[in-house]
């Protein structure tokens, strides 16, 4: 059951993800063709996703057990926290930071993608330590 969760949960998050990663790129060769406010529509679609994604992914995070349950869905709820502040105040630039902290670099792996992992080695680890 625990094992079958984290795979629906890691399948659901990589969805998103995937989601995230096109809007990006609808947004940065946007901003190149139609210029700022197109560039923002994006973000905005971005900062959504990410301020729905632990309602979204309530379900499934329910079905985890115990402490680790609980980090994971404290985790996605630090992803829609941050974005549905993102939201409230209309920064495009907090949009477009979110899931990448400072020192991030092209090509990295987000914040959201790394977190994917590490549900994957919780996987490959047989599920049973905690966070």
């Amino acid at each position: 059951m625990e094992k079958q969760a984290i795979e629906e949960l890691i399948e659901f998050l990589e969805k998103k993800a995937g989601e995230v990663h096109r809007l990006e790129e609808e947004g940065d060769a946007l901003l190149q063709s139609e210029g700022q406010r197109a560039f923002q529509i994006k973000a905005e679609a971005k900062a959504e996703l990410l301020a729905a994604l632990a309602e979204d992914a309530w379900k499934l995070t329910e079905k985890l057990e115990g402490d680790q349950g609980k980090a994971v869905a404290q985790r996605l709820e630090q992803f829609s926290m941050s974005a549905s502040t993102a939201l409230r105040i209309g920064s495009v630039f907090f949009m477009t930071a979110l899931l990448y902290p400072e020192d991030h670099k092209p090509g990295e792996p987000n914040d959201l993608d790394m977190f994917i992992t590490e549900l994957k080695g919780m996987l490959q680890a047989g599920v049973s330590s905690g966070s």
